[in-house]
């Protein structure tokens, strides 16, 4: 088996991550449009740095794949990073690789049930993140699951030319109850 069903949704599933699949994540670490919105732009990103990526992401932490459930495609990651269990507080981030899963509802699916894990199977309280000015589909999606903006670093992520805003949003476990 490729991927295993951690976390169950209706049209995904989070799987622990795949060694094997360092050659799909290298061609979306390179890809502009994914890599834009990541910390990974603008660097050239090999297929042995990540593989030797995915091992470590694999081995520690909470970081899964984000895998079709019709037909076990993988099409995104989304990992809960930075967790602090004694103030129970955590960073998520994620992204779908695959341009035309984009827009679907799949990070939003995958987001609600990383949130989900987080809150009600990790016992953490406040999840944060960090997205672009410049990521609107990300920002819509964020706001309608119940995030809020609480700051702001002013031009703080030189892209394509120009300074842009990164934006600091968090939600608490009592929203999604």
């Amino acid at each position: 088996m490729r991927y295993f069903k951690k976390i169950a949704g209706e049209k995904i599933y989070l799987s622990p991550m795949n060694i094997d699949d360092a050659g799909i994540y290298t061609k979306w670490m390179n890809d502009n449009e994914v890599s834009g919105n990541l910390s990974s732009y603008p660097h050239a990103v090999s297929y042995i740095s990540e593989r030797r990526s995915i091992e470590q992401l694999s081995t520690n932490g909470q970081n899964f794949a984000i895998v079709m459930s019709e037909n076990d495609y993988l099409i995104g990651n989304i990992s809960l990073m930075n967790i602090d269990h004694l103030n129970r507080t955590a960073n998520v981030g994620l992204f779908i690789g695959e341009a035309d899963k984009r827009n679907n509802g799949y990070g939003s699916e995958a987001l609600r049930l990383i949130l989900e894990y987080g809150f009600n199977t990790l016992n953490l309280h406040n999840i944060m993140l960090r997205v672009n000015e410049d990521n609107t589909a990300a920002l819509t999606c964020f706001k309608k699951l119940g995030f809020k903006e609480f700051g702001r670093r002013k031009e703080a992520k030189f892209k394509d030319g120009r300074y842009i805003d990164v934006v600091y949003m968090e939600i608490l476990s009592e929203v999604l109850k």
